[in-house]
């Protein structure tokens, strides 16, 4: 399956890459929504979103609210820096909202996994 992985910061969607790689999965990564939003238009075949929160232009919550706004019902799991709980009051229709932090190597495929039903 192909993963879109958004993320302003470099190494990290570089990382998040890499953990979803091993997991079986081939990652798309964007910098930021809008390059997000063109590789989603451009590739029918992504099965699944992680988006950091924290990005110039448009924030991961945003993006995830226009890219429902459009129809687009994927599963989308939300990367946080702050207080993941604060994201999902913010916005109660996220699949997940995890911390983006030194554990997220452990944690995301987990995460993914259940997001997915196992997949």
């Amino acid at each position: 399956m192909q993963v879109l992985v958004v993320d302003d910061d470099a190494l990290a969607g570089e990382m998040i890459a890499a953990v979803v790689e091993e997991m079986g999965h081939q990652p798309l990564v964007a910098e930021n929504a809008p390059e997000g939003m063109e590789k989603l238009n451009e590739h029918p075949e992504i099965g699944l979103i992680i988006s950091d929160m924290n990005m110039p232009l448009v924030n991961g919550i945003e993006f995830f609210r226009e890219i429902r706004q459009q129809g687009n019902t994927l599963p989308f799991i939300l990367l946080t820096g702050d207080d993941p709980e604060a994201a999902r009051q913010q916005e109660s229709g996220l699949n997940a909202c995890i911390m983006k932090d030194f554990s997220l190597d452990e944690s995301l495929p987990g995460i993914v996994r259940d997001v997915l039903g196992g997949q």
